[in-house]
């Protein structure tokens, strides 16, 4: 079968799970999509609540995955270890809660294996390698398909990733950076991948940021917790299109809508 799988970029702010929750289930039903992930890392702006978690599940999502700012709200720890649809780096120290990898039932029995992956460049050094870690998940892994979220600030990462991964997994996309990338392709051994795939939040934004205090930070002014931009909303995506039978992607579409 051709196995549709929707990434949804990284959710900001109330205002993004607000366009979600209104948006993603017409939007997977319209493109017929079986599955879908959601970076749901920036929730709370930087962090995210099991509040915030279970109204992504509930809008639709079949997994959440997050990023560097998984431990930016500690309450979110419990929910990690409670609840399997629920992904953080699978390269956190194995002392930190929840796991990094699961496999899930998708249609006609599928086992769709998902893993979540943090990169190191310019990010947190306190990490495990994300190429050895995917090696040691992917060489157990018993899974129909394996998709992979890598959360990562460099391009040259996320691209080296896709090529490391290419022929072991079948879709990868890049999220964190929150600007969607123009490179959506399959490489020569059947993995799918976009470099970013975007975000779910205010559109006139820096980022997801309100514009005023980003210009306030480089221009050197004092630093403060950032707050979400008002205004508008988009949500950004992409949908791989993966062949069951060949074990190949043999499509991968940007699905972007906004206000």
């Amino acid at each position: 079968m051709l196995l549709h799988v929707m990434a949804v970029g990284d959710v900001c702010a109330e205002a993004g799970l607000d366009y979600l929750t209104r948006h993603l289930r017409t939007l997977a039903r319209l493109h017929g999509v079986h599955f879908t992930v959601v970076n749901g890392e920036n929730a709370s702006v930087v962090g995210i609540t099991p509040r915030q978690a279970q109204r992504i599940l509930d809008a639709g999502a079949d997994v959440i995955t997050l990023g560097n700012h998984t431990w930016n709200r500690l309450e979110i720890a419990d929910f990690l270890e409670e609840n399997r649809y629920i992904l953080r780096p699978a390269n956190f120290s194995g002392r930190t809660p929840g796991r990094g990898w699961g496999v899930y039932e998708g249609p006609c029995g599928l086992r769709i294996g998902v893993l979540n992956l943090m990169g190191r460049f310019e990010m947190d050094c306190n990490l495990d390698s994300p190429f050895t870690a995917a090696d040691r998940l992917l060489a157990a892994a018993d899974a129909d398909v394996i998709v992979v979220d890598f959360h990562a600030e460099a391009t040259s990462e996320k691209g080296a990733m896709a090529w490391h991964l290419d022929g072991r997994a079948h879709a990868l996309w890049g999220t964190h950076t929150h600007v969607p990338t123009a490179d959506c392709r399959v490489l020569p051994g059947g993995l799918g991948f976009v470099t970013d795939v975007g975000m779910t939040g205010p559109l006139q934004s820096v980022l997801g940021i309100d514009p005023g205090q980003a210009v306030n930070r480089f221009l050197g002014g004092l630093p403060r917790r950032f707050e979400a931009a008002r205004g508008p909303c988009k949500l950004e995506s992409v949908i791989f299109t993966i062949d069951t039978e060949s074990k190949r992607c043999v499509s991968v579409q940007r699905v972007d809508i906004q206000e």
